[in-house]
């Protein structure tokens, strides 16, 4: 028997040794995706070969697999069904993607998924709901998150595409709410700013307080751990646009602020601390 098999046999064997104490308490029916939506899934969250895929609830593995071998990625399927995880092993085989991919039979709840740099799913939304504290919590900043046909309620979509099913597409946000304490070296001189962040999900806005006045965050927006937000400057004789650019790290935001336009533009090195978590 090749080395091939004998794994295989022992996936087998162990899926069905999976004590009935260890099943799910909801049912996640099995329907496949098509090969359509699985393509568009995979083009949305813009795979590539330096990720790590996940994709909980695996089925027949096409979603991963498609991954491995059209995208150059590596990954492991999360499946509880024994007969999908054969399957999915086996075609594994076939597609000649074994030294990159793993499937296991366990409980998604329970499954460690941390090191994905991309998550994918086909579940249905109130496993999507369940899942979603974890998701936000135990993911990078930037892990791409897609879902084959259903939501996160309100945590509204990046980006969203209809091929055949609707396809959505989430990026982990960082935690960035509270009050942040940031000084920039302008033309009339260092100026130190309170800016206060509220935040949902991955939508933001604020205010900064400087020199008893206070400006608003314009355009404001989250993507990942990177954060983008206009201010007006009113320091000099002619108020002008402050566009931040900064990279979120915990507790401390890095990143450049660009003052002028065209010919006239400068960058200026900015910093940021959390001073406090939001109210």
């Amino acid at each position: 028997m090749r080395a091939g098999l004998y794994w295989l046999a022992a996936l087998i064997a162990f899926a069905a040794g999976v004590p009935a104490a260890a099943q799910f308490s909801y049912d996640v029916p099995y329907v496949p995706t098509p090969p359509v939506v699985v393509e568009e899934m995979l083009r949305l969250a813009n795979v590539g070969p330096d990720d790590f895929v996940i994709d909980l609830g695996s089925g027949d593995g096409r979603i991963l697999i498609a991954a491995v071998k059209k995208f150059g990625a590596r990954g492991v399927g999360v499946d509880l069904d024994p007969d999908r995880i054969a399957e999915s092993v086996y075609a594994a085989q076939l597609a000649g993607v074994t030294d990159r991919i793993a499937f296991h039979r366990q409980d998604l709840f329970k499954f460690d998924f941390s090191r994905a740099s991309v998550v994918t799913m086909y579940l249905l939304p109130s496993v999507n709901i369940r899942l979603r504290p974890r998701l936000l919590k135990e993911l990078k900043p930037g892990t791409r998150i897609v879902s084959h046909d259903f939501h996160m309620e309100d945590w509204q979509p990046d980006q969203k595409s209809t091929v055949r099913k609707n396809v959505f597409l989430w990026i982990v946000p960082a935690q960035i709410d509270g009050r942040w304490r940031a000084s920039v070296a302008l033309p009339a001189g260092e100026r130190s700013y309170e800016i206060e962040i509220k935040q949902k999900f991955q939508e933001i806005d604020g205010v900064a307080r400087y020199d008893k006045k206070v400006a608003g965050l314009w355009n404001a927006k989250l993507q990942g751990d990177r954060v983008n937000f206009v201010m007006v400057d009113d320091s000099g004789p002619v108020e002008t646009n402050l566009y931040f650019d900064g990279r979120v790290a915990g507790d401390v935001i890095e990143g450049v602020v660009r003052r002028g336009i065209g010919s006239d533009e400068k960058q200026i090195k900015w910093r940021a601390t959390r001073i406090a978590p939001a109210s």
